[in-house]
């Protein structure tokens, strides 16, 4: 059986990590024209550098949680069956073990290079406008997917979502594009679906089925039944 598992913000709130937006739209405070976008970069670098900075380093402060660990050990299960796709940039899934996981928005620790385009594990401050490792001009920026930018690895999750005799979609809101489209591809292509939730989404009426609950106890119920 080939598994397709889309997590989003809700998988990681039980660790600790806020969800993408409160309830008055702000994204950690902010308007997200202000902090997740390449024009706000090139506006105000200073406050995207700041903002992100103290992003990573709260990932220090947070561990995965059940919900990561039972993906973790559904891997042990399915080897490359398994494919976790995830809209966070935390790195919680590789904490807890999982191996098979494509960030399709970025990660909070690695850095882009905007002048020779590397990736760099990163782990500190960009704010101080540090050298690229590679090229040395002081060019570099979270390397994470703002709106308006095309999401990572899409060829390939496209790809294992159109193979997938299953899709799970874990902790997403189903408003975020093109995530949003997967459960419809995915059932296109002859997929059973499978929602796990805090609440319904808005793409609840896609999926074959939706379950509602913390993604702590729903994640590794489905996963204890899945092996």
């Amino acid at each position: 059986m080939r598994v397709v598992v889309l997590t989003g913000a809700g998988i990681s709130a039980e660790s600790g990590l806020p969800t993408f937006r409160d309830a008055e739209g702000l994204w950690h405070g902010h308007r997200v024209e202000e902090v997740a976008t390449p024009e706000a970069f090139e506006r105000q670098p200073s406050l995207v550098h700041r903002f992100y900075d103290e992003r990573r380093a709260a990932l220090a402060a947070v561990e995965p949680n059940a919900a990561h660990r039972a993906l973790a050990r559904l891997e042990e299960t399915l080897g490359d069956d398994l494919l976790v796709v995830t809209q966070n940039i935390d790195d919680l899934h590789e904490r807890s073990g999982s191996r098979r996981v494509l960030h399709m928005h970025g990660r909070l620790r690695s850095a882009l290079c905007r002048a020779c385009a590397g990736h760099f594990d990163w782990t500190g401050d960009l704010g101080g406008a540090p050298p690229c490792p590679r090229c040395g001009r002081r060019e570099l920026r979270p390397d994470v997917v703002w709106f308006g930018e095309i999401p990572y690895d899409m060829d390939r999750i496209l790809g294992a979502v159109g193979r997938a005799d299953l899709f799970v979609s874990v902790g997403t809101s189903g408003a975020v594009h093109p995530a949003a489209g997967f459960v419809q591809y995915a059932a296109g292509q002859g997929a059973r679906t499978l929602e796990l939730n805090l609440v319904p989404s808005e793409g609840s009426h896609l999926f074959d089925e939706s379950r509602q609950g913390p993604a702590s106890h729903l994640v590794p119920e489905w996963v204890a039944e899945l092996r």
